[in-house]
């Protein structure tokens, strides 16, 4: 699926792969591949939430880590292409550790745990700071009136500075988490289960401060997550990924009232409902999500589908625009009718 970069898109993804090598034996000799990411597109416009949703091990934590370049080494093949503000475009994937180094100022990560991601022998100054050293932003009387002036941003007090990760509760772990990626004005975060590990009550509180944060700082949100319940609150389109593909993608509430790829009816299907009488209409799906590192022929999905034709098993589907703001990757996505939900929105 290839894609113009318009003026207003801020990122575009062309047939990303990022694949592992597996090793074995003395001489650790390459044995296998594991196929992570193995050709996803997709773009964000600016000022947009887009979600990235699928099972454990389908590849949708790897993309986000290749797009802020974590790995050490670089992308297996494609393109991730990022306009600058100036207008220019850059092919992020194509960067060394040298050139890449002015663009994580332009990209920042939110990670999964609040416990594990502060560095719990520095105090929040430091944590929050580090950034605005480390890139030459701020140092002195300024480091501590940004840092302070974060703090305000996320909801907690800067009296709060000197104390140490320990003494915060998760909630509060991942506000300093997110004053972190903000303090170099990023455009794009990436959001990686941002707020999994959080109480329910809690999670809500968190996606409210995002959305406030994103109107008031004109930010970019690449949002990784399993729940679906957030990421109908919070997305703008949904990308649904299965085994390292993207098998859909389209508006957040046409993805939830009108599927049109089997894995995404089995996934909205097994939404914990409140009424009883819906908890019938659950989809179980048969086996397990296969290994990324030796997946089925033709479609990935073909071995628990309970629509499985025999061209599935033989032909891989591409991931092909079925509608304008549509793309699914279904050789008979026009001909199913598929089992919607509606979740409500979290107060």
């Amino acid at each position: 699926m290839k894609q113009i970069m318009h003026s207003d898109t801020l990122l575009e993804v062309n047939d990303l792969k990022m694949h592992f090598p597996i090793r074995k034996g003395l001489l650790q000799r390459q044995i296998g591949t594991v196929k992570a990411v193995d050709g996803v597109s997709f773009t964000i416009k600016q000022g947009e939430t887009l979600s990235l949703v699928g099972e454990s091990g389908c590849g949708k934590t790897t993309a986000g880590r290749c797009i802020v370049r974590a790995y050490k080494q670089k992308p297996t093949d494609g393109e991730i292409l990022f306009q600058e503000q100036e207008g220019s475009t850059v092919d992020l994937a194509s960067l060394n550790d040298r050139e890449i180094k002015p663009y994580r100022k332009e990209i920042q990560m939110v990670f999964q745990d609040p416990f594990s991601s502060l560095n719990p022998r520095m105090n929040i100054m430091e944590i929050i700071g580090e950034p605005l050293l480390v890139n030459g932003i701020a140092q002195g009387k300024e480091l501590e009136e940004r840092v302070a002036d974060l703090l305000r941003k996320v909801k907690l007090s800067p009296d709060y500075m000197r104390r140490y990760p320990h003494a915060f509760s998760g909630g509060q772990r991942q506000r300093i988490g997110i004053a972190r990626a903000l303090s170099v004005n990023p455009r794009l975060v990436i959001a990686d289960e941002a707020v999994s590990a959080l109480d329910v009550s809690v999670q809500a509180q968190i996606l409210n401060l995002m959305q406030d944060l994103q109107q008031e700082m004109k930010l970019t949100y690449l949002f990784v997550a399993h729940n679906l319940s957030v990421v109908r609150y919070i997305s703008d389109r949904v990308a649904v990924m299965y085994v390292g593909r993207i098998v859909e993608l389209t508006e957040t509430s046409k993805l939830f009232s009108f599927p049109q790829h089997p894995y995404t009816e089995a996934l909205l299907a097994n939404v914990p409902k409140p009424d009883p009488r819906l908890r019938s209409q659950r989809i179980v799906l048969q086996g397990e999500v296969p290994d990324p590192s030796n997946p089925p022929s033709g479609c990935h999905f073909h071995p628990r589908c309970p629509y499985v034709q025999e061209r599935c098993k033989v032909e891989t589907p591409p991931l092909r625009r079925i509608e304008s703001d549509r793309y699914v990757a279904c050789h008979f996505a026009e001909d199913l009718t598929l089992r919607g939900v509606e979740i409500p929105k979290a107060a």
